[in-house]
Formats: C-alpha cells, structure tokens, sequence
C-alpha cells in the first residue's frame, strides 16, 4: 500500500469521528430550542417506523420553542405519544392543530450531566482517532518491513502524528464550544 493512501485513509476516518461527533453534539440540547433533539425520534407510520422528520414539518419559531406540524392531521396522536416515549424529556402540547414543545430552562445539576456526557463523546471520538493513527502507523512499519525506505515510514509517521493533533484540536475545540453553549444561562 502506497504511504500516501495510508495517510488518506487515516484522514478519512478521522474525518468521520469528526463528524459523527459533530452530529451527536448537535442531539444534546442545551437550553436552546434545536430541531436536532428530536432526530432521534421515530413514529409508527402505515406499518413501519420512520423519523419524525418524514412525517412532519419540525421548526423553531423562537428560541424556547419547537413547533412540530404533521403532514396528515390523523398523525397528531402517534407523534405526540412518539416524543412523550422518547429520551427528549420534553412534554409535547398538542393543541388540535400541532405540538409544541415548549425547551424547559436547564437546571445547575442538569447543566453538569450534559457537560459530562458531551465531554464523554469528546473522549470517545479522540480514542476512534487514536486507533486510526495507531492503525495507519502499524500500516506503515508493514510497509517499512516489505521494503519501504526507513526514513520514508519515519515522515509517514510524524505526518500521522500532526493529522492526529490537528484532529484531537478539533475535538477539544468542538467540545469547548458545546460546554461554553451548556453553561450559558
């Protein structure tokens, strides 16, 4: 494997855990009204489950306010008990016409466990970047063993190394912004 698909492939994946945290950042609420908190919300729809976002229209019309508007009136019951029985912890209105999720202030303790668990997805995308770098490393002293000049496998490795920092950077960069975003009353 050429030294340079190595490195390529390293960088994808620490591409993904970068985006798949940006992702799961984007699910934790943090006192502000997000669309995003109710992605992971699936509804009973003819026979199958599906997201709420295919059979709704989700939108934010201020800053402590979710407005969830069905498409077909005969769902306003099974979204409403959809995001009752869902991990959002947020008690959906329903008022004939759509549902409203009216976004509670965060309380101080509430505040701390959303810090905590943003800072364990934090850990947890730094450790699937380690392994990519520790992966594309091990590629690299193969490729040293079948041949590869020696100090070629030494640059691949120090350029895997500042990947990972640039990328580790970015985590702790995303992860202080979140908590900054938590902690703001």
């Amino acid at each position: 494997m050429e030294v340079s698909d190595i490195k390529k492939d390293a960088e994808e994946k620490m591409q993904m855990a970068i985006e798949f945290l940006e992702e799961t950042l984007s699910r934790i609420r943090a006192g502000r009204a997000n669309p995003h908190i109710l992605d992971g919300v699936r509804v009973e729809y003819y026979g199958s489950n599906v997201p709420l976002s295919n059979v709704a229209t989700i939108t934010t019309p201020d800053a402590k306010t979710i407005l969830v508007q069905p498409w077909e009136k005969s769902m306003l019951r099974t979204v409403e008990k959809a995001i009752m029985d869902s991990d959002v912890g947020i008690t959906p209105e329903n008022n004939g016409e759509v549902i409203r999720l009216g976004i509670p202030p965060l309380t101080e303790e509430r505040r701390r466990q959303l810090v905590k668990q943003t800072k364990q997805e934090a850990e947890e995308t730094k450790i699937s970047i380690r392994n990519a770098r520790r992966e594309a490393i091990d590629e690299v002293k193969k490729a040293v063993k079948e041949g590869l000049p020696e100090d070629v496998g030494k640059d691949a490795e120090a350029d895997l190394q500042k990947l990972h920092d640039k990328y580790i950077k970015r985590v702790d960069d995303m992860f202080a912004a979140k908590e900054k975003e938590i902690l703001t009353v």
